[in-house]
């Protein structure tokens, strides 16, 4: 059956627009789109559909986009299958809105073989109602010894490598390994940080690290750590993305990459675009992710990196930790937090805030991600994939990590005001999530 979107407000990344119309959408990919009311459907070319044909949806003037497209999800499968599986992230995602996740490879043991990802991906097909495409290990084991078998690993499904936070510290096995996947077309996600200075730190250095007393790297080792992946860059003319650039220090290293024609690009994470150190305060341990929150100055020159397309991409870097793994003191405590749910309504904080308008926060949610990786989801154009979220941009809510679909509820934004409920998510076509 064909369905017919009317009375939206359709934000559209790809052309830049937030205007009134509406979508036709047939064997799971948009047929066409049109301004204005249900009426405006009847006139198009091709478009005769008698209402036996038809299942309308009535928007009622709330926002159509295209489904988020969220790169560097942890699902904790296989090894630590209590803190998050396919199915409870599968469900997450479809109630945040992200309609592809893009797995990250940090599991134990590392997604580092052909069968241990083809174990993964016949468990995401089984049971996550969203699309799935998963990372893979560069390194095995991602210890930073011996590259993976990138070849294999991209004919098992494999749309990208990296070894999350383990910085691959031996620069000749990162040369090789990035010539290595420049011979095979692969892209590289990598964690740029120099990681001796950053090794156990639990906060960003400064005046509040120290009044904590807590152990704190400099926003120069991101600085470091992208300047000698861009040199190698230099080297191999591999494809690279840096998974979160979070400091003003690390930006002019990356436009003057981008300057010079390298296939770069960067992503940062929600929490690093909508909280800063000082929220910390009181030693908060669900405040504490990786790499640390920075200093204001440091997230407002993010957001403006994002503004101006920079920084391309916005993530939610989704990370479950258990309570036990938490409820331990600062320094201690694993970093991390969930996301899945609350990237949507986190990242319209910045819209109310007048920082950045709704196509702007979706071109690097759900275009930039999905361009990087050659999908051709990401847009409201016809002959797109109908993977879609409509939702209230206005709908303030407190939050509750209880009610949290994620195994784990180790969220900042516990108890805090948000504003933007989602209200149905479609992939290819199908709803997967209607708010009740």
């Amino acid at each position: 059956m064909t369905t017919l979107f009317t009375n939206a407000r359709l934000i559209d990344p790809e052309a830049g627009t937030d205007t009134p119309g509406g979508l036709i959408v047939s064997q799971g990919r948009i047929t066409a789109v049109f301004p204005g009311g249900a009426d405006a459907a009847k006139e198009l070319p091709g478009h005769g559909l008698s209402p036996d044909e038809v299942a309308e949806v009535d928007c009622s003037g709330m926002c159509l986009a295209p489904g988020i497209v969220d790169i560097g999800v942890k699902v904790c499968e296989p090894g630590e299958r209590h803190k998050e599986s396919y199915k409870s992230a599968g469900l997450a995602a479809a109630a945040g809105g992200v309609t592809t996740m893009v797995t990250r490879p940090d599991t134990s043991p590392a997604i580092d073989s052909p069968e241990t990802l083809e174990f993964v991906t016949r468990r995401a097909q089984a049971d996550a109602p969203v699309n799935v495409l998963p990372m893979a290990a560069l390194t095995k084991g991602r210890e930073g010894r011996e590259m993976t078998e990138i070849g294999f690993l991209m004919d098992a499904g494999a749309v990208a490598f990296s070894d999350c936070d383990h910085v691959v510290a031996n620069t000749k096995v990162f040369t090789r390994a990035l010539a290595y996947a420049k011979s095979c077309g692969a892209l590289v996600v990598a964690h740029p940080q120099e990681p001796i200075l950053s090794k156990g730190a639990a906060a960003t250095a400064g005046k509040f690290a120290a009044l904590y007393g807590l152990p704190a790297v400099s926003p120069m080792a991101e600085r470091m750590g992208l300047d000698r992946d861009i040199a190698l860059l230099e080297m191999t003319g591999a494809k690279y993305h840096a998974d979160q650039i979070t400091t003003a220090r690390a930006l002019p290293a990356l436009e003057r990459a981008k300057a010079n024609g390298l296939d770069i690009t960067a992503g940062t994470s929600i929490h690093h675009l909508t909280l800063n150190e000082l929220d910390v305060s009181g030693y908060r341990t669900f405040f504490k992710v990786k790499p640390p929150l920075r200093s204001e100055e440091d997230r407002l020159a993010v957001v403006e990196a994002v503004r101006t397309g920079l920084i391309d991409i916005i993530s939610s870097m989704h990370t479950p930790q258990d309570e036990e793994s938490k409820r331990l003191p600062f320094e201690e405590s694993a970093a991390g937090a969930v996301a899945l749910e609350t990237l949507l309504p986190a990242a319209l904080r910045l819209y109310h805030a007048g920082q950045l308008d709704l196509p702007a926060l979706w071109r690097a949610m759900s275009l930039n991600p999905a361009r990087r990786l050659g999908l051709e989801s990401g847009r409201l154009a016809a002959g797109a994939p109908a993977d879609l979220v409509l939702f209230d941009p206005d709908a303030p809510f407190v939050l509750d990590r209880f009610q949290l679909k994620s195994k784990s509820q180790n969220t900042p934004f516990d108890t805090q005001r948000m504003q933007g409920r989602v209200l149905s998510t479609y992939v290819a076509g199908e709803p997967v999530y209607r708010r009740t």
